[in-house]
Order: structure tokens, then sequence, then C-alpha cells
């Protein structure tokens, strides 16, 4: 079985790319509650496990379940490439209480629905929709302020990251090969439609209005697509790098050579730059401030070592071809897993 997404000429002209902190905050909950998500995320599950109880987030994990539908008006497309969470849980608490109850119904009672939820909980967020929009609004915010906002300016990062390697993929071999490349459940066909393995089947015309690419942290190991109305068709995919997003990221490797050629300082910027970087991230990694390592960072570039690239409000830079040989350390610019 399969998503279908027709999309027409007018389609491609608006699809876009966006981040989501509220898609970050509930999809980190549901990595919180199934193991199956944690492998990457261990270190972050170890350090914030204590500060959320589970008995208490009943509501908004009931409405997770592990297989079956989530009500959609959780987590609304963002409206704009940089959305923050106070605007998008806006969103939420703005929410049609029709569609709400229709999808609380479709969660708690649908024929999607695995295992059957707890009755009496089940019969609360039905009897007052509007009771359960604010009670649901409160633990999101609980949930980000514990769970997600500390570390935001990291995730941002990779999120960024990812969206500039996209965009690359674009440059390089058009729409079709970034979109091949996003998940292996997802298939661009010659007659336009796009195709995602999915344990439902819908076929949607997205009739004019675009296609929202979202990157996650926690979405992994899936890939999720939303494509019921009034929603616009969203697909969320697992954002590179996430490996690596919770370990050091202090370089240990030997440098001497390097060191030697071009400073200390120099060479662990060089180092670290395995993929596309932002100076945000570059600074807060290597505790400097933005002005300083951008110096560095232009010193590199003046080399040869490093290229950069502005992709909205923030500056991408990564090694050269030079650059990677006097590291000696491949880097994720080719595409490569």
């Amino acid at each position: 079985m399969a998503v279908q997404l027709l999309v027409e000429t007018e389609d491609l002209l608006r699809c876009r790319f966006a981040l989501s902190p509220l898609w970050e905050t509930v999809a980190a909950v549901r990595t919180l509650a199934d193991p199956r998500r944690q492998a990457y995320h261990l270190p972050w599950v170890r350090q914030v496990r204590p500060l959320v109880d589970d008995a208490a987030l009943a509501p908004l994990l009931t409405l997770l379940p592990r297989t079956g539908y989530t009500p959609d008006f959780l987590t609304p497309p963002p409206s704009g490439p940089m959305a923050t969470f106070d605007d998008e849980l806006e969103q939420v608490t703005a929410t049609p209480l029709a569609q709400v109850e229709a999808e609380l119904h479709r969660c708690l009672h649908g024929p999607e629905r695995g295992a059957p939820p707890d009755r009496d909980l089940a019969d609360h967020l039905l009897g007052d929709p509007a009771h359960t929009v604010a009670e649901l609004g409160t633990l999101i915010r609980l949930c980000w302020n514990r769970l997600v906002a500390p570390q935001w300016a990291q995730l941002r990062d990779l999120l960024h990251a990812d969206i500039a390697l996209r965009s690359q993929q674009v440059a390089a071999g058009g729409f079709q090969h970034m979109l091949g490349e996003l998940h292996s459940s997802l298939q661009w066909r010659e007659d336009r439609r796009l195709v995602i393995a999915t344990p439902h089947r819908i076929t949607r015309r997205l009739n004019g209005r675009g296609l929202l690419l979202l990157p996650s942290v926690f979405v992994w190991p899936a890939l999720t697509v939303v494509a019921e109305q009034p929603w616009q068709p969203t697909v969320i995919y697992p954002a590179r790098g996430i490996g690596d997003l919770w370990r050091s990221t202090t370089d240990t490797r030997s440098t001497n050579a390097l060191e030697c050629l071009i400073g200390r300082t120099r060479a662990r910027i060089l180092n670290g730059l395995d993929r596309p970087t932002p100076t945000s991230t570059l600074a807060r990694t290597h505790g400097m401030s933005p002005s300083t390592v951008s110096g560095h960072v232009s010193a590199l570039r003046h080399a040869g070592l490093v290229t950069s690239h502005r992709v909205g409000r923030f500056t991408y830079h990564e090694r050269t071809a030079l650059g990677i040989a006097l590291s000696g350390t491949p880097g994720e610019s080719s595409g490569m897993p």
C-alpha cells in the first residue's frame, strides 16, 4: 500500500522546505515512548527522561499510537520557513473544534487504531474538545521547555544543514534526484506521481498547493506524510547527520602536521567541517564568538580550503577538495551517508 501524491507543474513551483519546532517536540515525545526510535537518541533520552512524567503526559501519549492515525492538528504544517514554537502552538489551539473532534475520534476509535486506548481517558478527551485542546497545548509547551528547547540551537543547525544539502542535490541533479535521496520508501514516478510506501492507501491531487518538505531529527527511522484535508500536503523525513548529533564534537584525532601548517584553531575548524556547517554551530562547537570564527573561516577560504554559501539568514561553510585532502577526512557534501 502507498500514499500517492499527484503533482502538477504549479505544485512543483510551490514546493518548499521549512523547520518545525512543534513537530520536533511532538516527535521527541514519541521517541521517548518508543524504544525502537531511540537508537541514535539514547544519550538524549538518558538526559531528559527524569524531566517528564509519563502519567502526566498520558493525554498526549494516547494520541501518539505506535500504529494508526495521529491527529494532524497536533502538528499543523508551519506557515513559513522559520516558524517559532509559539506561533505553531497558537495554530494548534486555534484549530476549529469540529476538526479537533473528528481527528480525536479517528485516532481513538478509528479502524487504523492498533491497541485500544484507555477507555476512561478516551472518553475524557472526546467529552470536551475545547478543554482537550487547551490541555494538550499545556502539555506540549511543557515538553518543548524540558525536552527540546535546551537543545534547539543544536537541532536547528542540523536541520538547516540538511536543507542546505538538499539544495545542493537539486542544483546537481534536479528535483527528482533530491526526492530520491530523502528516504528509501519514497519514489518519484515519470508520470509526476510521488509514491510513498505506507500502511495506508491514499491518492491525493495537490491542486496547486505545492508540497512541504520537513526535515526532522526525531522522526527517524520512518518517513511520515500528511495528505488529509485541510492540511497542506507534507512529507516529514529523517534529517542527515543524526548519528553524530549527541556525540562529543571535540575532534581527538592527531592533527599535529596540519596544526603546524595552518595553526591549531584553524586545523580544528577545518577537521570539524565534515558537513555544511553554519557559523553559529562552529562558534558553539569550538567555544568562540561568531566573529572570531568568521575571521578564521575567512582565512581558510582565502587559502582555498573552505567554501561558503548563504541559505536564508545562515552562512554555511564546507571544505573544498583541497581542504578534504589536507584534513584527511571525507565530508558529506558528496551526498554519501
